[in-house]
């Protein structure tokens, strides 16, 4: 049997949030007005040939009534699993207590109990007319504490839910980080044995899956830069004259296919980590700033001291002939040799974009020609951007539905974070990357930048 897990509860305290994080799919309803879900929904988790069940349920409405009526017999505890199917099958309780009926379908079909409460409100014996009716089912049960306004009760729920439930863990489906959420995957193992193999290979395959994504976003990172730092757009004319009005429509469309590129890019992303009903404007993502605003280039690529160090790092790559350690005193004290002398003015055009040039054709006629970007900081910026998006997306819970904010992060200090031999290997891919110069396996040069934690407060 496949495993299942029905996640139930009092309204409003955060069933749907658990569902969509677990899940990790922001298509699941969530919603802080009571009653968002009226029926049971079934979603399958897949993992490769594996999968597994949780099942988003109604809030108990009337537990204290349906405690009543399941006690009018007073069955043993043998008998107590045969008295809750009796309470399904009965016409006028389908009529009088449909949440209830929905929620204890699942569970009575094979489901696991994942029982949620809100730790941020004060525990009261009202509950426990809920988990008692739980209990009546006999069926596999855990407790996760949500605390979804703070941890004030959650010790007061910890020693009521004991009583009632084999586990109880806390569980803020909001801020859980990937750590938070294999453990209590793990914790569903402990539940019922002999589900408890195939949770094992589900927990490697979601952790396979997560170093999957991973990957995927370097790619998708190394495209973006080799076509945008590549892109030239051309138009022939036959005059040098119709080339050059040509200008202002070539610059347009030249520009508008660079953010859409990014914007797709950063969509991929999206899509990816499965943030479907994330919040956008006008394009996939909000972005505050635009790409080409170049009074902000620094914010987001290197500050002109960096782009110094980088450029003596990058000319001398080539020749082995400089250590990062002291690559920037180096070349304050101008000893930097090689590469570096002839290139250096353009590690301060941060502010140049590309021109539009007119060139004469071997056979007659001209052609206007508009890009690539010049500037060294460019592919910096490129990547600072994305490894934003990367870095919110991948971390983000799907229950959070707050959109999504970009501010400024300059990858100087992300890069900072790495090993001196994975910084030079950066620097000099996309100093070649700059150069519309090939750079094989460029995204696993940048894969280090991908393994960086960092805090969740950017989501």
């Amino acid at each position: 049997m496949i495993p299942a897990f029905a996640v139930v509860g009092h309204p409003n305290k955060g069933k749907s949030s658990v569902v969509s994080t677990l899940a990790r799919d922001d298509r699941i309803a969530v919603s802080m007005r009571s009653g968002t879900t009226t029926q049971a929904h079934s979603y399958q988790i897949k993992l490769d040939h594996l999968s597994y069940y949780l099942i988003d349920t109604p809030g108990f409405q009337r537990p204290r009534k349906v405690l009543a009526w399941l006690q009018k017999s007073q069955p043993s505890a043998d008998q107590r699993a045969a008295r809750i199917q009796e309470f399904l099958d009965d016409a006028r309780c389908q009529t009088l207590y449909k949440d209830e009926i929905e929620l204890l379908k699942p569970i009575m079909a094979g489901a696991a109990i994942l029982y949620v409460v809100d730790g941020s409100r004060p525990y009261s014996a009202e509950y426990e007319a809920e988990m008692e009716i739980l209990r009546w089912t006999g069926q596999p049960s855990m407790a996760l504490i949500n605390p979804i306004g703070g941890v004030e009760y959650v010790a007061n729920w910890q020693s009521a839910l004991q009583q009632y439930f084999r586990l109880v863990r806390v569980f803020d489906a909001i801020k859980a980080d990937l750590q938070q959420h294999l453990e209590l995957l793990t914790a569903f193992t402990q539940l019922h044995l002999p589900w408890a193999d195939v949770l094992q290979q589900i927990i490697a395959a979601f952790t396979a899956k997560v170093a999957a994504q991973k990957a995927q976003s370097c790619a998708v990172a190394a495209k973006l830069l080799e076509d945008l730092c590549g892109y030239q757009l051309q138009q022939k004319a036959l005059s040098k004259e119709q080339a050059q009005k040509m200008q202002i429509l070539l610059e347009r469309q030249y520009y508008q296919w660079m953010r859409r590129c990014e914007s797709q890019a950063h969509d991929q992303l999206q899509m990816l980590y499965r943030h479907h009903q994330l919040s956008r404007r006008e394009t996939e993502l909000s972005l505050p700033d635009d790409l080409f605003d170049t009074d902000k280039w620094f914010a987001w690529g290197l500050d002109k001291p960096q782009l110094i160090k980088v450029a003596a790092i990058a000319g001398a790559t080539a020749g082995g002939a400089v250590d990062l350690a002291v690559a920037g005193q180096s070349f304050m004290l101008g000893a930097i040799a090689g590469g570096l002398v002839g290139s250096t003015a353009a590690w301060f055009g941060a502010d140049k974009l590309a021109k539009l040039k007119v060139v004469g054709l071997p056979l007659g006629g001209y052609e206007a020609r508009q890009g690539p970007i010049k500037s060294q900081n460019f592919p910096y910026v490129v990547l600072a951007r994305f490894l934003y998006i990367y870095r919110v997306l991948q971390s983000r819970n799907h229950a959070l539905r707050e959109d999504l904010v970009m501010s400024e992060q300059q990858v100087g200090q992300i890069l900072a974070q790495l090993h001196k031999e994975q910084r030079k290997k950066i620097y000099a891919a996309l100093d070649r990357i700059s150069r519309q110069k090939t750079v094989d396996d460029l995204a696993a040069i940048l894969a280090p930048l991908f393994d960086i934690e960092t805090d969740r407060g950017a989501a």
